[in-house]
């Protein structure tokens, strides 16, 4: 079983223009609303691979109600916490080339009452050798260690902890040591304080993570693909070029697919490899993109030690 935590999950709308022009009337070409939040976005593309998956969140308002009855229509498991603020909902506006302008309200602190009820469904649903996954944002003024908490709850539990976080979450989770951390290259950047414009800079941020905390890391590299590091060693892989429909979601695939690879087939490097064909095909998706599995190319996808890959400077995300 892998559990999914969003503590700042958000309704996405999605809407297509011919080109964003500001200032003025334009119509949309396309429009498609989805569950949001990067812990759903992971169970959603867990869900429609069959594998046994849980996503729990907060709901409030009409927003919320909204979101979980997405949940209900894709058939995803969950647990719903009734909250008291109105959950946020967030616009991606995309152009032709991929190109994405997202707006995203903040959301609004949950109340310790409202936590212990979500570290409590969490902790209901998983047991030694689960997955508890623990991602997105959190609101403006959360205590920066709610996610710490939940992950140690978990490992408590017999669980193992993945991280998809940023800021100053993602720094007071590392404190706690979680087993796996994905972040991109400008989240681990930000966290660490160090320019990352190279593949060896990336890998060398990765492995004192490693050697300092014990844990794997798995770092989303945009167009340049992914970066897996552990105590084993750092592989690099890259996927086929595919037209963009739109990024958002794409690193919640990367997740996804990984711990599908390393829960079902059995390794990191299968992890790696299901991440990025499952990000591939994300992109190539509208809407906060969900891999459809005969979408998914994992064939198709070049893993090398990193050390022999030919990238060296990365591109602009």
């Amino acid at each position: 079983m892998i559990a999914t935590v969003t503590l700042n999950p958000s309704l996405d709308r999605t809407l297509r223009v011919q080109s964003l022009e500001r200032g003025e009337v334009q119509r949309a070409l396309y429009n498609h609303t989805d569950p949001g939040g990067k812990g759903v976005n992971v169970a959603r593309a867990l869900s429609a691979h069959g594998v046994p998956v849980v996503t729990v969140l907060p709901a409030g308002g009409t927003t919320g109600a909204s979101l979980v009855a997405g949940l209900v229509e894709a058939g995803v498991d969950h647990v719903a916490v009734p909250v008291q603020s109105r959950t946020r909902a967030n616009v991606s506006i995309v152009e032709p080339d991929g190109t994405t302008t997202k707006i995203n309200e903040p959301g609004v602190p949950l109340t310790s009452r409202e936590l212990k009820a979500i570290t409590d469904a969490v902790i209901a649903r998983v047991g030694p050798g689960d997955w508890v996954v623990t991602a997105g944002s959190i609101a403006p003024g959360q205590d920066p260690e709610v996610y710490a908490a939940i992950g140690r709850a978990a490992r408590a539990a017999g669980a193992h902890w993945a991280v998809d976080t940023s800021g100053v979450a993602l720094a007071a989770s590392l404190t706690a040591r979680p087993d796996l951390v994905k972040p991109n290259r400008e989240e681990l950047s930000e966290v660490l304080g160090v320019e990352l414009r190279t593949l060896d800079d990336v890998v060398e941020a990765c492995d004192g993570l490693v050697n300092g905390n014990g844990l794997t890391v798995v770092c989303s590299l945009g167009p340049d693909g992914a970066l897996l590091v552990d105590r084993h060693g750092a592989w690099h892989g890259t996927g086929p070029r595919v037209q963009v429909e739109n990024t958002v979601g794409a690193g919640d695939a990367l997740l996804a697919g990984f711990l599908y690879g390393l829960t079902v087939e059995g390794s990191a490097q299968d992890g790696l490899r299901s991440g990025i064909a499952w990000a591939t095909a994300a992109v190539a998706t509208p809407g906060t993109g969900v891999p459809a599995p005969d979408r998914v190319r994992p064939d198709d996808v070049h893993i090398t030690e990193a050390a022999a890959a030919t990238l060296t400077h990365l591109e602009s995300a």
